[in-house]
């Protein structure tokens, strides 16, 4: 299995790929996300992402069948779904990269945000969840940021939230811990640009 620094340089490439289009030029079987029958899967990062139908991990990353494995819900939110789920790749496939990768014009932050500003009660109890696991860290921003509703401040939220998520795995689960203290394990948060396709990865967060 490759390193977490290996794996992320080949996230950045693929991005950048993505970014310029030429991950879509050539011939079809020379094409990354062409099908291809894969009997044991050694994915090189797992990545936790929004549900948001815009940010689809693989394209954006350029990677093909059997490159990531990928845990999708709405806000990446860390619940104890998502937790197994990475904690199963990292025992199972040695991935040693986990992303949090978050977006602009994020639905779930955006959500969250109106909830804090005026709580709506219609609000079903499912979706009401989403809303509870963002709050702790957009609390403080609302405080401080009475415009929330302005694009700067939506994007601190969004990074806010990715960063909130990142903390969470690191510091829940004594798996991802052993993985990071033994095995060189990386838990990284990204900002995904839905206007320009173009990744950023944040300053790593202390475990």
């Amino acid at each position: 299995m490759i390193s977490a620094q290996d794996a992320l340089q080949k996230l950045r490439e693929g991005n950048a790929r993505f970014v310029s289009g030429s991950n879509f030029q050539g011939e079809p079987e020379n094409h990354s996300h062409q099908f291809k029958s894969i009997q044991q899967q050694e994915p090189s990062a797992i990545i936790l992402g929004c549900s948001d139908s815009r940010v689809p991990p693989e394209l954006i990353f350029d990677q093909g069948i059997g490159d990531l494995f990928v845990a999708r819900v709405a806000g990446n939110i860390v619940t104890p779904a998502q937790t197994g789920s990475i904690e199963f790749a990292a025992e199972k496939f040695g991935s040693r990269l986990v992303v949090v990768l978050g977006h602009t014009m994020c639905g779930a932050i955006r959500a969250t945000l109106d909830e804090l500003a005026n709580p709506a009660p219609s609000r079903t109890g499912n979706l009401h969840s989403i809303v509870e696991a963002i709050r702790p860290c957009l609390s403080p921003l609302i405080k401080v940021s009475p415009q929330a509703g302005e694009d700067p401040a939506m994007r601190e939220a969004m990074c806010e939230n990715v960063r909130f998520s990142v903390q969470q795995l690191q510091q829940q689960s004594a798996l991802l811990r052993k993985h990071i203290d033994s095995k060189g394990m990386e838990i990284l948060g990204a900002e995904y640009c839905v206007a320009t396709g173009v990744v950023n990865f944040l300053e790593p967060t202390a475990g």
